[in-house]
């Protein structure tokens, strides 16, 4: 399957949250590695060859930890640090991560959560790395997050069923993303659409 891969490490003292996390986590529209991680230094040890996306934290582990959080975190600036809540937090230790989930958040919001910060980091290292989109595949873009099948696609761009067919398996391959969401989510990251632009929700 064309997905991205994001490797996701959890720093979360219970077995139970963490299998209930990860088996949440697996239904993203990206490749999950999830690998548990019981303390910070494990991010810092030489022997870690895992380049992590994403990092979910039970804030307590870094309760009385913020000079050390603060310095791991400077150090790897491409993780992407979600807090996952489930009692009171002082507000200065949740001011440092770049958004907090709950216990009590139902499945879809955590998936909503997590792809968001997948996206945007997605987003970040194509456009730093990779080609980016031809202007014809922009243009299919375009149309493929308003909702419009390959046939209005084609109409619409006086192009074949078979060349916008083409350019949709180019921009997943290029984009690692597949759903119309997280191609709209890319969309607006890459600047190719604003808010404006997008179709209203029915």
């Amino acid at each position: 399957m064309d997905k991205s891969r994001l490797n996701i490490g959890i720093i979360e003292p219970s077995h139970i949250v963490f299998e209930g996390l990860s088996n949440i986590l697996v239904q993203t529209d990206f490749h999950c590695i999830i690998k548990r991680l019981y303390d910070l230094a494990e991010l810092e040890n030489p022997m870690m060859k895992v380049a992590f996306d994403i990092v979910i934290l039970n804030p307590a582990v870094i309760q009385n930890k913020l000079k050390e959080f603060r310095r791991v975190k400077k150090n790897k600036p491409s993780i992407h640090w979600l807090g996952l809540i489930y009692s009171f937090y002082d507000q200065e230790v949740l001011s440092l991560l770049d958004d907090v989930i709950t216990v009590l958040d139902t499945q879809e919001r955590i998936l909503q959560i997590v792809s968001k910060v997948s996206l945007v980091s997605a987003a970040t290292s194509l456009t730093k790395n990779s080609e980016g989109l031809t202007e014809r595949e922009t243009d299919v873009l375009k149309q493929l997050i308003k909702g419009f099948s390959n046939k209005e696609i084609a109409d619409h761009l006086n192009i074949s069923v078979h060349t916008v067919m083409s350019h949709r398996k180019n921009i997943t391959q290029k984009t690692g993303i597949k759903s119309q969401s997280g191609l709209t989510i890319y969309a607006i990251t890459q600047k190719i659409v604003t808010l404006n632009n997008l179709p209203p929700h029915e």
